[in-house]
């Protein structure tokens, strides 16, 4: 399997077709999750094919905004299986790549070790020091698709989200979980500091 040329070819695509509007979900975004994949699949000793395969669905996990703003997650697996192929990816290969990416649609359900690492790279900025800076590119994609306007009401978002999240690996139960407790009180005290 050509894995450099699967990655080289949906990285040019993410940078040269993705709407500038998609502050959040953005190349940046998946160079991010994509990076933190093979950090906790190191911490949880995952290697071999899986790691490569962890690697395909951290790059192509949000590929589907490219083609589409809603079920992104069915527009990304359609994406893999009518590329990867010519990258040398086999059906069962693009089958586990796809659990994987759908595992990351919200609220989060990941059925196996491989899922749970990708979801837990996807929202691994929830419990880092980066948190705000992060945030507030949702924050503006949001604003620019008509989700939400106010501060307000992005910040009660994010109590409601914070409050559901959970990690799923060891590593981020051990290492985010702890700090993204802190931001979610930190949320919770802007608000009382700023009522209607």
């Amino acid at each position: 399997m050509d894995v450099e040329g699967a990655r080289t070819y949906i990285l040019r695509r993410l940078r040269e077709e993705l709407p500038i509007t998609r502050t959040y979900h953005s190349l940046a975004h998946t160079l991010d999750v994509y990076a933190t994949a093979i950090d906790i699949a190191e911490k949880e000793g995952v290697s071999g094919e899986d790691l490569v395969l962890l690697k395909l669905a951290a790059l192509y996990h949000d590929s589907g905004f490219i083609l589409q703003d809603k079920e992104h997650e069915e527009a990304s697996c359609r994406l893999v299986r009518e590329v990867l192929p010519g990258f040398g990816s086999t059906t069962e290969q693009m089958d586990v790549i796809c659990a994987m990416i759908q595992a990351t649609r919200i609220p989060q359900a990941p059925l196996d070790v491989l899922a749970r690492i990708l979801c837990d790279a996807d929202l691994d900025y929830l419990g880092r020091g980066d948190f705000q800076l992060i945030g507030s590119t949702l924050f503006e994609e949001m604003r620019s698709y008509g989700v939400l306007n106010t501060e307000r009401e992005w910040n009660e978002l994010q109590v409601r989200f914070l409050e559901r999240h959970r990690f799923f690996t060891p590593t981020n139960i051990s290492l985010r979980e702890p700090v993204k407790l802190e931001h979610l009180s930190r949320i919770r005290s802007w608000l009382v500091e700023h009522p209607e």
